[in-house]
């Protein structure tokens, strides 16, 4: 790895937001019933186990697997577009509650139903959102504030940078105390309880 000058990596723009909750309207509330009855009458469909993964917490079994994908439940993806729409239910008739607009944003998969992956954030929000917004790219998000990156996996190795606290970056590898990650102009070594987007015990080389 090749030092670089130190620097901070910001966020982003001043006020750049994440996500955006959408309000209730009226129009929306109109809507909404309207769709009701088809929309309870696709739960009703969903398999009992999909149904019981949508009104449940995410559970940590490591036997637990996505009756869609056969991929671990729960688990890491990340946003693949500067545009994610999540909605209450698995389809396009249920309502829009969060629009994510960071590209890679670390999301964590907690259900599946189909062609859509319930996911939530860093603070727990989230929803359905279909599987063609995600992407298995893992990626973190700083989750604490000014947290150095440094050129080797030890906390005395030389400062590459500061990362402000909601920069997102790809993750190379993690080991089990630091994660390598890359921003968009400089890569090295974090210490992983730091960053929200990989479980306590995962190992990526």
């Amino acid at each position: 790895m090749t030092e670089a000058p130190h620097q901070t990596v910001r966020s982003g723009a001043k006020g750049a937001e994440t996500m955006t909750k959408v309000a209730s309207t009226r129009g929306v509330a109109l809507a909404v019933a309207l769709v009701m009855a088809g929309s309870l009458a696709l739960w009703a469909g969903m398999p009992g186990s999909a149904r019981a993964q949508a009104d449940s917490p995410a559970q940590a079994d490591p036997a637990a697997r996505g009756p869609s994908t056969g991929l671990p439940l729960p688990r890491f993806v990340s946003l693949k577009s500067t545009e994610g729409r999540a909605r209450r239910g698995p389809n396009r008739s249920h309502r829009v509650d969060w629009i994510y607009t960071r590209r890679d944003l670390p999301l964590r998969v907690t259900a599946e139903f189909e062609h859509w992956r319930r996911v939530e954030d860093f603070e727990g929000e989230g929803g359905w959102m279909h599987y063609s917004l995600l992407s298995g790219v893992r990626t973190a998000l700083v989750v604490a504030d000014m947290a150095p990156m440094r050129s080797r996996p030890r906390p005395d190795a030389p400062e590459v940078a500061i990362l402000e606290q909601g920069v997102v970056g790809r993750i190379d590898s993690c080991q089990p105390a630091w994660c390598e990650i890359r921003t968009e102009d400089r890569n090295g070594w974090v210490e992983r309880s730091a960053l929200w987007g990989i479980d306590p015990q995962e190992v990526l080389e």
